[in-house]
């Protein structure tokens, strides 16, 4: 089970006997109790156990700004110019052995965790239900935790993009039913490992870079919410690499590498063509994972 999972699996999921994580040797295996007589898993969601993140990964950009991995928002003024993210951004032709580029892999510090399977369906989560989810969680209408719980539902609304499948997973379970549902057997599941936090600083792509998948996979990213949410996207032009980076300070990563093939049907505006100035459709763009994202390889 990658990192980024591990951390926000609910304290009650970690000491529930009948829960296991098996991924990797051509399946995925889940037990979190969901079949379980009477298995009804009673949470305060309410309380100090669930946070919200009051920031997109890093800070310093706007509660408003769009999520640089769903492609079909332009950028704002403000993510090109302060959002960490950018740098994340880089042409496939630029990853080899030797090349360098500044990163900044960011560690969330509100690790909002996974609810039981049977909670989180429990649960409403839709536009149209935000009075009631605010009312459950203690949240003041047009605070910054309402705003990003806001956009997280809108943006899982949205439709997806031509050429992908999406859906927002609310619960562990949720996440590996659709993963599996989409790639049939799971080989593995990995994700981003930096091994301190670090600020800002220049990588070096070591040997090694490794080829995880050549076509299709599910990628996952992390959202802001009460509790952990998870938009994930399938696509069948995706190309998916572990990068050994070496920092000028020492410090040695795993970076995972998405790699889209065809963008033309993105925004043409979206963050990733303004920073690498190149049109949609017409090179293959990539960026690194932050650290809280999951990426499903198929066998």
């Amino acid at each position: 089970m990658p990192k980024a999972v591990k951390e926000i699996l609910h304290p009650e999921l970690m000491e529930e006997k009948s829960t296991s994580v098996n991924v990797g040797g051509g399946g995925v295996n889940v037990n979190t109790g969901k079949g379980k007589p009477g298995g009804d898993t009673h949470v305060n969601v309410g309380g100090k156990g669930v946070g919200v993140n009051t920031g997109k990964p890093g800070g310093g950009t706007d509660v408003n700004d769009p999520d640089p991995f769903n492609y079909l928002y332009a950028a704002s003024e403000t993510q090109i110019h302060e959002d960490p993210n950018v740098a994340l951004f880089f042409l496939e032709k630029d990853m080899h052995p030797g090349a360098t580029m500044s990163l900044h892999f960011i560690e969330n510090t509100e690790k909002s965790a996974f609810l039981p399977y049977q909670t989180a369906q429990k649960i409403p989560f839709s536009s149209d239900k935000l009075p009631e989810i605010f009312n459950k969680f203690s949240v003041k209408p047009g605070s910054v935790k309402a705003e990003m719980m806001k956009n997280t539902i809108k943006e899982c609304e949205q439709p997806a993009i031509e050429g992908e499948e999406k859906y927002c997973a609310t619960s562990l379970e949720s996440m590996i039913d659709y993963s599996i549902s989409k790639l049939g057997k799971v080989d593995q599941a990995v994700s981003t490992e930096v091994e301190k936090q670090t600020p800002m600083q220049k990588y070096t792509i070591a040997a090694g870079v490794q080829k995880m998948t050549d076509d299709k996979a599910v990628v996952c990213h992390k959202q802001n919410y009460a509790y952990a949410v998870f938009y994930c996207h399938k696509s069948e032009t995706t190309r998916a690499y572990m990068v050994p980076l070496e920092g000028a300070g020492g410090t040695k990563a795993k970076a995972l590498a998405v790699c889209h093939t065809d963008t033309s049907a993105w925004n043409p505006k979206h963050l990733a063509f303004q920073f690498l100035k190149v049109e949609p459709g017409t090179i293959p763009v990539c960026h690194f994972l932050p650290r809280d994202h999951v990426v499903w390889v198929p066998k």
